[in-house]
């Protein structure tokens, strides 16, 4: 039997360039907040690391929102300092946590202990027990969040049943161990971004919702079957 195509599973935004995407993501985002601050008075997102969001995170800052009131956390995070050059912490302290958004509340992954294994409770007490908002990113390898193709707690971290907000993740592509939300965490939010840029990204993007050859393995495949909406994909070309 062919593999299912998900071409449903998403609802894809494409624009010429970077800075079109980052701008019409961060109204979009901005868009989200703006109601979760109406209907309840507070708002929350998780925010991917990496170069490709950082037009879009100075977009975001900019957005006048009530920024006191909305709470800043991470998708994942390298088990670095937060003032480490690969820290996610610190991409979104430099690039978001500026400009309107200077008094948004920010919870970072990374704690001060050896490993993510010993700072899984503190952590997930820190974090807001729903999301209204997600931005994802995904690599060339198919892995979105740190779910990476041969992570050692793959399994466990995309389990649909896991009640862990957070698991450890160590893997050959990942560099450091690091921290990530699991994909309940990313499944219930109210509002589910993937943002990429470029035709290699396009093209991974492609074999995940088709399902074959290697694209079948990949993390965000995964992912987008577990959703209960349409992932809503913003694309540079």
């Amino acid at each position: 039997m062919p593999p299912t195509d998900l071409s449903l599973q998403i609802q894809l935004h494409p624009f010429p360039d970077g800075d079109a995407v980052a701008t019409a993501l961060a109204q979009a985002v901005a868009d989200d907040l703006l109601a979760a601050l109406a209907q309840r008075g507070q708002a929350s997102i998780a925010l991917s690391g990496g170069t490709t969001p950082r037009r879009f995170l100075q977009a975001l800052s900019r957005q006048p929102l009530d920024w006191a009131k909305v709470t800043v956390t991470l998708v994942d995070e390298r088990w670095v300092p937060d003032d480490h050059e690969r820290s996610n912490a610190r991409l979104v302290k430099e690039h978001l946590l500026q400009n309107a958004a200077a008094s948004a509340r920010f919870i970072p992954l990374h704690r001060s202990t050896a490993t993510p294994d010993d700072a899984l409770a503190d952590v997930a007490a820190d974090l807001p027990p729903a999301l209204d908002v997600v931005v994802l990113g995904m690599g060339g390898d198919g892995h979105t969040a740190s779910f990476f193709p041969g992570g050692d707690r793959l399994a466990d971290a995309m389990d649909p049943a896991t009640t862990a907000a957070v698991l450890p993740m160590r893997a050959p592509g990942a560099g450091e161990p690091r921290i990530t939300l699991t994909l309940p965490m990313l499944r219930d939010a109210g509002h589910l971004y993937l943002h990429i840029e470029g035709g290699e990204k396009r093209q991974v993007l492609q074999q995940a919702l088709s399902g074959h050859g290697a694209g079948a393995s990949y993390p965000i495949r995964t992912l987008m079957q577990a959703l209960r909406a349409p992932l809503q994909v913003y694309l540079a070309q």
